[in-house]
């Protein structure tokens, strides 16, 4: 399907969602969720999709040409005051009831909303606002074939970049984890990503129990647990990875903690069926490390969505709400982390399918002792 039609299916989902909450119109002014529903990658753009008239996009003058090109079958209003210029828009439109997205236009920016609407309704009845929440994230968390796709050649571009590392001995004691992490970027960057997805995670030796730590001047050590947290972009889409792998030699007690992971995350993978809580999804996993005496280890939930942003629904964990369904990209990421020694993390990203999930992150899970 091409991008336009592709976009005008996910516009008339959300109409439907605001006729069957009574909604008039719909103003949406998170960048992201812009651009999933019309294909403008610009830093300036919002979206009124209405139920009985044309929907309105709204960008500011510097990106008028590329709005022709990106969103070409929807109105296009130019104005920098994009926001009260589609909101005025609503008013001469005769919506009573508008959606707004509650997540984007907080405090001073409801509050000027609010003004925009009462102005430009002179007197009259200005539209009644209703929080929409997250309606267009709860659509973007179901992928279709094209994002799915971009998914995989994320995915792709990120294992090829570690295996061309490895095999060309960047992973070695001596090198520290900047060297490590700026080279991971720039060999992603060359293998065709557009960004790297977030911040790669190096971590060696203690630094590899702390779940998020930033890569510094640490030296790669001789017996060192490495771990690698890491992801590209492709067409807007993130992947996510994690490996941890051993360098010169691997002790008992990793070989311990890394089996234990291992066996987690291939239960937390098991576990990505349709319809299924994803607090059973995050327990599969964390009951497995518990039972093993690592329960307080684990201190983050077993994984999330990814898609457009590298933190997606459905969240994945103890706290979690939800089933899974059919399209849902969401990783596995069990770790354990052992303070002042080191930890170990396993991740891939997947997607949730009507039979076995499907794997997208394919580098190896055995112990690699580099």
């Amino acid at each position: 399907m091409d991008t336009v039609s592709r976009t005008a299916e996910r516009r008339d989902a959300l109409r439907a969602t605001a006729a069957q909450r009574g909604l008039d119109a719909v103003l949406v002014t998170n960048l992201l969720n812009v651009r999933y529903l019309t294909g403008f990658t610009g830093s300036n753009g919002a979206l009124l999709v209405r139920t009985d008239l044309p929907d309105l996009f709204g960008t500011d003058g510097r990106y008028t040409t590329q709005a022709g090109i990106e969103v070409p079958d929807v109105e296009l209003v130019v104005d920098r005051g994009t926001v009260p210029a589609l909101a005025r828009a609503a008013v001469r439109g005769n919506a009573a009831r508008m959606g707004f997205e509650s997540h984007d236009l907080i405090v001073d920016g409801l509050a000027g909303l609010e003004k925009v609407l009462a102005d430009a309704a002179g007197g009259g009845a200005a539209p009644e606002l209703v929080s929409v929440r997250r309606a267009v994230e709860a659509l973007r968390a179901i992928k279709d074939d094209d994002e799915i796709e971009a998914l995989r050649q994320a995915c792709a571009v990120a294992d090829q970049a570690l295996a061309e590392l490895a095999a060309e001995g960047a992973l070695r004691p001596g090198r520290t984890e900047l060297q490590v992490g700026r080279e991971l970027d720039a060999r992603m960057l060359l293998l065709g990503a557009e960004a790297p997805s977030f911040e790669t995670i190096v971590a060696a030796g203690a630094n590899s129990a702390i779940p998020h730590h930033r890569p510094d001047a640490t030296e790669l050590r001789d017996g060192d647990f490495l771990k690698l947290d890491f992801g590209a972009t492709v067409d807007g889409y993130h992947s996510d990875m994690t490996r941890t792998v051993c360098l010169g030699h691997a002790a008992d007690w990793q070989r311990e903690i890394y089996e234990l992971v291992a066996a987690a995350q291939a239960a937390g993978r098991a576990a990505l069926a349709v319809g299924t809580d994803v607090v059973a999804v995050d327990a599969a996993a964390r009951d497995l490390i518990a039972a093993a005496g690592h329960g307080e280890h684990f201190t983050h939930g077993l994984g999330h969505g990814v898609g457009l942003e590298i933190h997606e629904a459905p969240g994945i964990g103890p706290q979690g709400a939800g089933r899974l369904a059919a399209g849902m990209a969401v990783t596995v990421e069990p770790g354990v982390y052992l303070p002042g020694h080191g930890g170990v993390r396993i991740e891939d990203t997947l997607i949730v399918t009507d039979d076995a999930p499907e794997l997208l992150t394919l580098t190896s899970k055995e112990l690699l002792v580099l």
